[in-house]
């Protein structure tokens, strides 16, 4: 084993991680907006065709696998002039991807909040608005918070996948680093490491969050 290898390459193995880091974190943001309004809306009296195309979205994006989805949108798309760089298609397949998954957890966490908050939030005087985002809403964040995270390393480890519509993320250098060097064992174990050390700091930062959230509610 040479792990000298991996030393001379570190520079461009921190600059692939911020890569990986920053369309992880910005799929996520927007997977976060789609399974809100998806699940929000399918958890209410929403017109019942808006309500068939929102559960068309979630199990078509949750039916087929996501390396599929990253190749339509970025090689699909172009065929009916949708052209597009492969960043965006990499945000845009990771989103609605996410975002289908988590479309699901919002619903069920919204489902699980008992229905005598609605009713005692009329008694009050809350319209609907009022009932889902001071009444509702905070409730469910409590329920969904573990769920959502374990979305985010999932996200974080699927990211992996844009490697293959050319984006230069932490497995693809990974990928380069070992066609130049057929060094696989030091510069996979490498990759493995960095990725386990972003997830458990997430995880940790889910245990956090979760314990404020049990202090406030």
């Amino acid at each position: 084993m040479n792990f000298d290898i991996v030393l001379k390459n570190m520079p461009f193995i921190l600059e692939a991680t911020l890569v990986t880091l920053k369309i992880t974190m910005t799929s996520f943001v927007f997977a976060v907006i789609i399974a809100f309004i998806v699940g929000i809306a399918r958890s209410y009296n929403t017109p019942m065709p808006i309500k068939k195309f929102l559960a068309a979205y979630v199990e078509v994006f949750r039916g087929s696998p996501l390396l599929i989805q990253l190749f339509l949108i970025y090689y699909g798309l172009p065929k009916v002039n949708i052209v597009m760089d492969c960043f965006t298609a990499a945000i845009i397949g990771l989103s609605l991807n996410c975002g289908a998954y988590m479309s699901e957890i919002v619903r069920a966490s919204i489902l699980a909040v008992d229905k005598g908050q609605d009713e005692a939030a009329f008694s009050l005087g809350y319209n609907k608005l009022q009932t889902i985002f001071h009444i509702i809403l905070p409730q469910m964040f409590r329920v969904s918070i573990p769920n959502l995270v374990n979305c985010f390393s999932a996200l974080l480890k699927d990211s992996s996948l844009v490697s293959v519509i050319s984006i230069t993320e932490l497995t693809r250098i990974g990928q380069l680093i070992y066609s130049r060097t057929a060094r696989p064992f030091e510069i996979y174990t490498t990759l493995a490491l960095f990725y386990f050390v972003m997830t458990y700091v997430v995880s940790l930062t889910s245990k956090s969050i979760e314990k404020r959230f049990n202090a406030i509610y």
